[in-house]
């Protein structure tokens, strides 16, 4: 399926798809919550304050059993939209008229949005490593410490990691959205809804797995040597 086809309409040379339509309408959503659920804080908190405090509180326990407590404190806000990104992205492939040729588009679907996410998830790696050993230790450190070969094979791994999460998302999103696209087409009725029930364990899979995988490369980058 061509990206041309996803295009809705065009703000001069710039063609809008329906994946940044999608973004719009999930930063318009989210904002929205977050204003009303933050804006009269109490001791004693509404509904909607108490799933707020409820929703970032689960996220800073996973965060901290991935990146340990320190780093979670300094950097929980990086993480956390990361997660919130990728879990509303992929749950939006569940809003009516979703999918393929249509008005709403998955994000994490779309490869020029995951490889953004990668680009963003490598240079939060390295730059939250150099911030905790400092420039010179950080990458001085890793000259030293193994061959000039090893050393390029060690820069290679550092690129490929952040690419191999986005298109590992990517490809699982978007194949689960040409399935159930397909299925539909086929059988209208029943498979498709359990195709839906399903989607719903395994975006939340693929989001686990990305932030996962990137906590841990963070805290490999900014573990200092005893």
């Amino acid at each position: 399926m061509e990206e041309a086809s996803n295009v809705l309409f065009s703000i001069g040379p710039l063609e809008v798809s329906g994946s940044v339509v999608t973004m719009w309408f999930m930063m318009l959503v989210v904002t929205l919550l977050s204003i009303l659920a933050t804006r009269n804080m109490k001791d004693v908190p509404g509904k909607l304050q108490n799933v707020a405090e409820m929703a970032v509180g689960g996220l800073r326990n996973y965060f901290t059993g991935t990146l340990g407590k320190e780093l979670c404190e300094k950097y929980f806000p990086v993480f956390a939209t990361f997660f919130i990104f990728i879990i509303v992205s992929n749950y939006s492939g569940l809003l009516p008229g979703a999918g393929h040729f249509r008005v709403f588009h998955v994000p994490t679907a779309n490869l020029s949005v995951t490889v953004g996410l990668a680009v963003i998830a490598f240079f939060t790696t390295h730059i939250i490593g150099i911030r905790e050993k400092g420039f010179k230790k950080y990458f001085i450190g890793m000259l030293t410490s193994m061959t000039i070969p090893l050393f390029f094979l060690a820069i290679i791994e550092q690129v490929v990691r952040p690419f191999s999460l986005a298109l590992r998302l990517y490809g699982n999103l978007y194949g689960e959205e040409a399935v159930t696209e397909n299925l539909y087409s086929i059988f209208p009725v029943v498979v498709p809804l359990v195709m839906q029930i399903l989607s719903i364990l395994f975006c939340l899979i693929q989001v686990l797995v990305f932030t996962m995988l990137l906590s841990i490369y963070v805290r490999e980058a900014a573990e200092k040597e005893e």
